[in-house]
């Protein structure tokens, strides 16, 4: 091994601080297990990103920093498109492979389960999570819903004719209720606000209607998820909150938005709190390309937002 890219390894990553582990590095062909390259738990309020092609161990990766944040007791969210990722809450079974990796790259590996809860957006795969539709507000809703800008631009109205009269949407019962009144007998309400067509309405209606028969009518409603269920220890281990998405695998749009609504609620509730010797939630976006999927400018820029804060 070339003794400059040794003491350049050892300068990037000294030992003795508490990391997350993620390999070894590799030279000319050949690993090198000391030391290992890792990320300071310090480090892990940052961003951070994992890619790479199909079968290049993506969701391996994810699964070895979900263990070990949750070992040095960092509570960890991710979502589970493919059902791979729930199997950490059970011991895993020694193999050859697995054990010429870990000789390779020096790693002392023993099977071990975690402390996991599952969440589901239908309540078919695990504990049902809900969302008031006045919390996702209108322009995440047009995202889920498939609206034009048009169609955001008279949703975005309705939520703040509803704001000003103090009216909490919870589901599509109210917010369907609410378009049938301002098409009707309260349509003068609405001469403030720049009026809607009746043909606007329609097409928010049957979308509305379409998306409950894809399963999500109980996603909206209360009780609505508590982001404190997030963030428990449990005996020393952060618990992995995993949300199981296999049955909504044919709805990118609603559980891709879904996460950015909890993405956007941590953003706006959790105080600043500056760099701490580890971070007190890891939120994993899986599959966060689908976000921008059709998406109007008005969205985009939200996203940006809550992303570059």
């Amino acid at each position: 091994m070339d003794p400059k890219f040794v003491e350049q390894l050892r300068a990037t990553y000294p030992d003795g601080a508490s990391a997350v582990t993620l390999g070894a590095a590799m030279h000319g062909g050949e690993v090198h297990p000391e030391p290992r390259v890792s990320i300071p738990l310090a480090m892990m309020n940052r961003h951070g990103l994992i890619a790479g092609a199909t079968g290049t161990g993506k969701t391996r990766t994810l699964q070895l920093v979900a263990e070990q944040l949750s070992a040095a007791g960092v509570p960890v969210f991710l979502s589970d498109i493919k059902g791979d990722v729930s199997g950490i809450g059970e011991p895993g079974v020694a193999n050859d492979r697995i054990t010429t990796r870990a000789k390779e790259t020096g790693y002392t590996w023993s099977a071990a389960g975690f402390a996991i809860e599952l969440l589901s957006l239908c309540g078919k795969l695990g504990a049902q999570l809900r969302a008031t539709v006045s919390s996702f507000g209108p322009l995440l809703l047009s995202k889920v819903l498939g609206l034009n800008e048009t169609q955001t631009s008279v949703l975005t109205m309705v939520f703040q004719y509803c704001d000003d009269r103090k009216l909490l949407l919870l589901d599509f019962t109210d917010l369907r209720a609410v378009l049938q009144h301002l098409t009707g007998p309260g349509a003068d309400d609405l001469a403030s606000y720049g009026g809607m067509s009746k043909a606007t309405v329609g097409v928010l209606l049957r979308e509305m209607i379409e998306l409950e028969h894809q399963g999500a009518e109980g996603f909206f409603g209360e009780p609505e998820f508590d982001l404190d269920d997030l963030m428990q220890v449990d005996q020393g281990r952060g618990r992995i909150s995993v949300l199981e998405l296999q049955d909504v695998q044919d709805k990118p749009a609603l559980f891709s938005t879904f996460m950015m609504w909890m993405l956007a609620r941590l953003y706006a509730e959790l105080p600043e709190v500056g760099d701490l010797e580890r971070p007190k939630l890891a939120f994993f976006f899986d599959e966060a390309h689908l976000l921008f999927d059709g998406a109007s400018k008005s969205f985009q820029a939200e996203v940006e937002k809550v992303v570059r804060l």
